[in-house]
């Protein structure tokens, strides 16, 4: 019985791997993915263009500018004594422009002094595009704010991203994503495969029990799944500079959890779907849509409607990349995430439970 088994593993895996195409996607789509998410989600500003306008270029003038030219995230396009203002947002040339008040040195001097005065800089911003405004302004205000003056009145810490990099924040939500989706499209379209080709009935005559094919069908994909976890984790570290500050083992432990979990889903759309159409409709945008919006990947759970806030509980991406997050970069060891994962199992046992039965009953 041991051996047929296996031999379903093998017949599974030959396959899987002689279908190059399938391969080549499987493989290299999480990859690419990785690379295109990681650079292309990003909520940094970079080469920000900004003019300035100096009546009078004291020399505290001078060094705040000078701390501007040389910040790589902005780009000092005009430095003048007066300039159009809105000539030069609506044109496009600028995205901020700085004004210094022409008293900037005297009220400088009153604000050391506790003197309450009005603002010595302005900032003005296109905000046509809010994310460049919010953060740019952010920016702005921090190298600005850099003179010894302000830091008296102000001390800001940023802990465990000190440099505010998006892939830090996006890395994790990609990871959900990709496995939940991937694992979860190929064990689907394996096994409705199967069916449309009449070949799962053979199958099921065989002495081998049905539940024992299912895991024979999965084992390959699980390996596979294996291969992209470790590709993805290395893309992440090495070329997207994401801390494994957590601990190496424990970040795997939880993701290979969570694969077996993408499995037990992958099981779930097959026993629902009825061609191999709508297994991929089902995995890739049913799915798609509820992981990205209610898993804490694109926004805060938090600024969800008060109705669907309890939704983010039911999905499994939620507690992956939380416990993820934490991990990564965070650098909390495992025993610091053992609610996430015991969740995670709990769902995993469901989906995997609740599959094969349904799968039962379509046999009888």
């Amino acid at each position: 019985m041991r051996n047929n088994f296996l031999s379903f593993v093998k017949k599974e895996s030959l396959h899987i791997l002689r279908d190059v195409r399938t391969m080549m996607i499987v493989l290299l789509i999480p990859a690419v993915l990785m690379i295109l998410f990681g650079f292309a989600i990003s909520t940094e500003v970079n080469n920000l263009n900004v003019a300035i306008v100096a009546p009078n270029r004291t020399e505290g003038v001078r060094q705040v500018v000078e701390r501007l030219a040389n910040n790589p995230y902005f780009t000092v396009i005009d430095y003048d004594s007066s300039i159009d203002i809105d000539k030069v947002l609506r044109s496009g040339k600028a995205d901020a422009v700085v004004v210094f008040d022409e008293d900037y040195e005297h009220l400088i001097a009153q604000r050391a002094e506790g003197i309450d005065t009005h603002p010595a800089i302005q900032f003005i911003f296109d905000a046509s595009n809010t994310n460049i405004a919010q953060t740019g302004a952010a920016y702005l205000q921090n190298v600005v704010s850099a003179d010894h003056t302000r830091q008296e009145l102000l001390n800001l810490h940023l802990l465990y991203n000190p440099q505010m990099k998006s892939a830090y924040n996006f890395v994790p939500g990609i990871m959900g994503l990709i496995f939940i989706l991937i694992c979860a499209m190929m064990t689907s379209v394996s096994i409705v495969r199967e069916k449309e080709m009449g070949t799962m009935e053979v199958l099921l005559v065989s002495p081998v029990r049905p539940i024992k094919i299912i895991l024979a069908k999965m084992i390959p994909y699980f390996v596979i799944s294996c291969i992209n976890l470790t590709t993805i984790l290395l893309i992440a570290h090495h070329l997207l500079d994401v801390p494994m500050s957590g601990g190496l083992g424990g970040i795997i432990t939880i993701s290979l959890i969570y694969l077996i979990l993408a499995l037990a889903l992958g099981l779930l759309v097959s026993t629902l779907a009825s061609s191999q159409v709508v297994a991929l409709l089902i995995s890739a945008m049913v799915m798609l849509l509820p992981m990205m919006m209610l898993s804490g990947m694109v926004f805060p759970i938090e600024n969800l409607p008060t109705v669907l806030q309890p939704l983010p509980y039911i999905v499994p991406a939620r507690w992956y990349i939380e416990a993820i997050r934490k991990m990564m970069i965070m650098g909390l060891p495992l025993s610091a995430v053992v609610k996430e994962v015991l969740i995670l199992i709990l769902m995993t046992f469901v989906l995997m439970g609740v599959s094969l039965k349904k799968f039962k009953d379509k046999l009888e």
